[in-house]
């Protein structure tokens, strides 16, 4: 099931009215992130080596999910930096540090969506912009959606998995050491990837 409408390549007429599938519709409200099923995380090659992987294991947000007319559809996330695990203690405690997150001073990585489109079959993309530290600027994050469902204890679900890459450098994350035998510790180029499973909320009373 398309979570977006497919565009027509027929021209439609002036009382033609655009199809609305039943089950896309009801997807339609607003949905809560659930953390413990969702997973938002990063992946950066290592000493030009390898690759190092990690998440963040605090965040929060909403989908707003508009199965009539799917355009006015959004999303919000706020990521808590301090959260973030590469299964490296020393390596997570540089990395909220000044050389890279400030954690302290930026406790945030946000992303709010300003367009969301379909590329085809389940296949999405959803634009908006991401701030990390004081820098504000425009991400594409690539999306397939896994379908809605409803679990055992009665929640609807929707969910999504994607990436994007980006370079760390156009946010001001730029600390790194070079390499004696040539190159850097750490890329600049990192993958962003997203796990998403989100919860309906219960329509207003």
């Amino acid at each position: 099931m398309a979570l977006f409408n497919r565009k027509s390549t027929a021209a439609p007429t002036i009382t033609e009215a655009p199809a609305v599938d039943p089950a896309l519709a009801a997807l339609t409200g607003t949905y809560t992130l659930d953390p413990a099923h969702s997973s938002i995380g990063f992946t950066v090659r290592h000493a030009m080596v390898t690759n190092v992987r990690g998440s963040f294991g605090e965040h929060e947000g909403t989908l707003v999910v508009d199965g009539t007319d799917p355009a006015n559809s959004s999303a919000s996330i706020d990521v808590r930096i301090a959260s973030v695990d590469t299964g490296i203690a020393d390596r997570d405690g540089h990395l909220v540090s000044g050389d890279f997150f400030d954690a302290e001073k930026f406790p945030l990585m946000t992303f709010r969506s300003t367009r969301a489109e379909q590329l085809g079959g389940e296949a999405y993309r959803i634009t908006g912009d991401l701030t990390i530290k004081d820098v504000t600027r425009p991400l594409a994050i690539d999306l397939e959606f896994n379908g809605s469902a409803t679990d055992v204890y009665g929640n609807e679900r929707v969910g999504f998995e994607g990436s994007a890459d980006i370079l760390r450098s156009d946010w001001g994350l730029t600390w790194n050491a070079a390499l004696e035998t040539g190159g850097v510790m750490v890329s600049d180029k990192v993958k962003l990837t997203f796990d998403i499973s989100a919860i309906k909320a219960a329509p207003a009373a």
